[in-house]
């Protein structure tokens, strides 16, 4: 895929799958702004890591939760690179919780990082992304699969879908086009953080391969979708998960 010449923003960069996504973009050729919100270590080598390979990168602290944050990443990129081409609204969490634990700080912290997050980042990008550019928003396969625990997670989720959706509508006239990526269960730390083995070998099971999905498979898949051979893909939740559901 050739991006020579295209600036992009990933969001939530500094680890998982943000990171690989950045370092598959630069090696398309596109320069790439790297952020994160508090792990400037994490950051600063997925740049060197760029970096060493021939490309372009910076890193920008901002956290997508606060609106003025979300603004002041944008500005800089302007600032460092002169345009945008390519948004990556990759930054998230996700906590498993049965109802009864759920508390309302821990409810609105996933709206506020997964859904306000992502809005307020297509609402900048309205503002400043050239024609021809690409959004790619991020669900989630267990939409789609009904399993306990995950009701804050995949709500947030389904917004996200929701909203990408209404909004092709009103990016389209600009010649952008904007997608979900809902990959499945993906060998990262925020998925893998405090599952037994024997829960994460369930889910090897639960998919027509028998493993995890890794941070390439995923960074492959939003290639194809930033590059000039999906123009004629907008408003779509692409499932990314090895037959799971």
């Amino acid at each position: 895929m050739n991006l020579n010449g295209k600036v992009a923003i990933v969001t939530g960069a500094s680890r998982g799958i943000g990171r690989q996504v950045a370092i598959q973009l630069a090696q398309s050729g596109a320069k790439v702004v790297v952020n994160y919100s508090s792990n400037q270590m994490k950051a600063d080598e997925v740049v060197k890591t760029i970096e060493r390979s021939g490309g372009e990168a910076t890193a920008i602290r901002a956290d997508v939760s606060k609106v003025s944050e979300v603004e002041v990443l944008f500005t800089e990129t302007l600032e460092r690179f002169g345009r945008l081409d390519i948004l990556i609204n990759n930054a998230g969490i996700m906590e498993c919780t049965a109802i009864a634990d759920v508390t309302e700080e821990m409810f609105d912290r996933h709206f506020a990082i997964n859904v306000k997050g992502t809005y307020f980042a297509c609402q900048q990008a309205m503002k400043h992304m050239k024609k021809g550019g690409s959004i790619i928003n991020f669900s989630t396969s267990v939409s789609g699969a009904m399993l306990p625990t995950y009701s804050v997670y995949a709500a947030t989720k389904g917004a996200t879908e929701q909203l990408t959706r209404h909004l092709a509508k009103e990016f389209g006239p600009k010649d952008i086009i904007i997608n979900c990526i809902a990959p499945g269960q993906v060998s990262t730390e925020l998925f893998l953080n405090g599952k037994s083995e024997e829960l994460i070998d369930s889910y090897r099971r639960m998919n027509s391969f028998g493993r995890l999905g890794e941070p390439e498979d995923i960074g492959n898949a939003i290639e194809l979708l930033v590059s000039d051979k999906a123009r004629w893909i907008t408003g779509q939740t692409i499932r990314v998960n090895g037959g799971f559901n």
